[in-house]
């Protein structure tokens, strides 16, 4: 006959407590980490509508890079989202299979000031915050050198 294994309540608190901030430290710094966008060209004060860096290779370093230390966390490693938050490959799925090249375009100009807006304000829903707001943390180089990255992950599903 086998017999459970019994353990004190006291110490199966102490094993869920430790196994609970061993989880809570391997999430990692929440703090966003500052993004340097050195030798990018400067896009000054007036917010783009559209990503200025689409084929900027150094801002595609630089985005990549950002991206593994400030949105990894939430939206997935290379942008393969866990389940947490959006799968960001996906963005802009339903410009892809427009065959009209004009309004393909308009399309990825929309999705441009979609992720703009809600990298800048964040998003919040029912007085809960979804995603921090990254104005003011940011700079616009920054966004827009994510938003490169992004673009070379977009999926074509």
């Amino acid at each position: 006959m086998k017999h459970p294994i019994r353990i004190a309540g006291g110490t199966l608190a102490l094993a869920a407590a430790i196994l609970t901030s061993l989880f809570a430290h391997a999430h990692g710094n929440v703090v966003p980490q500052a993004v340097d966008t050195t030798g990018l060209p400067v896009l000054g004060d007036k917010w783009r509508d559209e990503n200025p860096y689409r084929t900027n290779k150094l801002a595609l370093k630089i985005g990549t890079s950002a991206y593994t230390q400030n949105c990894a966390r939430c939206h997935g490693l290379d942008a393969v989202s866990g389940g947490i938050a959006p799968d960001l490959r996906l963005l802009d799925r339903d410009c892809n299979g427009i065959k009209n090249e004009t309004k393909k375009q308009a399309c990825y100009k929309e999705m441009d000031n979609y992720y703009l807006t809600s990298i800048r304000h964040g998003k919040v829903r029912n007085g809960a915050v979804y995603m921090p707001p990254f104005e003011g943390v940011f700079n616009q180089e920054a966004m827009w050198a994510i938003k490169t990255y992004l673009e070379s992950r977009r999926s074509v599903e």
